[in-house]
């Protein structure tokens, strides 16, 4: 791997990869608590994105937001998604869920076609939060400035791992990226106890929304509600976000891969 475009995450924000993603159609790949992700902040970077992972456009965008304020402004969410979200930030747990934008967040997305690779069919998106001190210090910062959002893949050839490794994002990945912060001691040091075979490599993934992106119902005390949440990814601190879900909600449903 050559080192030009390599710089270590000390512990502070990146300044240069803040600045190369607010210049246009740059790629940055930042490490999270579960490997390493490809990060842009608009369409150019989007289309260069799925070049360099020969991805698929139907999956809904990851929106990784810096604060339960940004998440709040952008998705559209009931009270009970929201106490989930709210116990995950406090707990600095991984999480992510499939939501329909408000309409005064899509204000925020770039005006550039970028919606167009960042929603499904649906007009539904990825939310994320607590993702990783390095990516979210350089979500926080983009917001703060001028609400520029922060968008993301995982830096992998499709189908494989990185292994939570910079040298795993492959040949391809390592070509297209106009920066790379290399952090594999900050990745290792969240699932310590954990090997190459038995970590997890990706955050857990519900779906607040029905086949047809629309919010499922709010359910109060009613049990046997349908359509209900639905955890549609198992990963990091899948334990403790089935038990957030289950404070939350009567009714929910775990259903690896069904969307992914």
């Amino acid at each position: 791997m050559t080192q030009e475009k390599h710089l270590a995450w000390t512990g502070s924000p990146i300044k240069e990869a803040i600045d190369l993603l607010k210049s246009g159609g740059k790629v940055v790949v930042c490490p999270t608590k579960v490997g390493y992700i490809i990060t842009v902040a608009d369409k150019a970077g989007l289309e260069r994105k799925f070049s360099a992972k020969n991805r698929k456009r139907n999956k809904p965008g990851v929106v990784l937001c810096g604060s339960l304020e940004q998440l709040f402004e952008l998705a559209d969410l009931t009270e009970e998604m929201a106490a989930v979200y709210k116990k995950c930030w406090e707990e600095d747990v991984l999480f992510g869920a499939i939501l329909p934008w408000k309409e005064s967040g899509k204000q925020y997305i770039p005006e550039d076609g970028s919606d167009e690779l960042m929603t499904d069919v649906r007009g539904t998106s990825c939310f994320v939060l607590k993702f990783g001190t390095p990516g979210e210090q350089i979500a926080q910062e983009l917001w703060a400035e001028d609400k520029t959002l922060l968008f993301a893949s995982s830096a992998n050839p499709s189908g494989k791992g990185n292994r939570g490794l910079v040298e795993g994002i492959g040949e391809q990945i390592e070509n297209e990226a106009d920066l790379i912060i290399d952090g594999d001691d900050y990745v290792a040091s969240i699932q310590p106890d954990k090997t190459i075979e038995t970590r997890y490599e990706q955050g857990v993934m519900v779906s607040f929304v029905d086949k047809d992106g629309k919010l499922v119902p709010e359910q109060g005390t009613a049990r046997s509600i349908s359509p209900a949440p639905v955890l549609i990814r198992k990963g990091l601190d899948v334990d403790k976000i089935m038990m957030y879900l289950s404070d939350t909600f009567n009714s929910w449903d775990y259903r690896h891969g069904e969307y992914y």
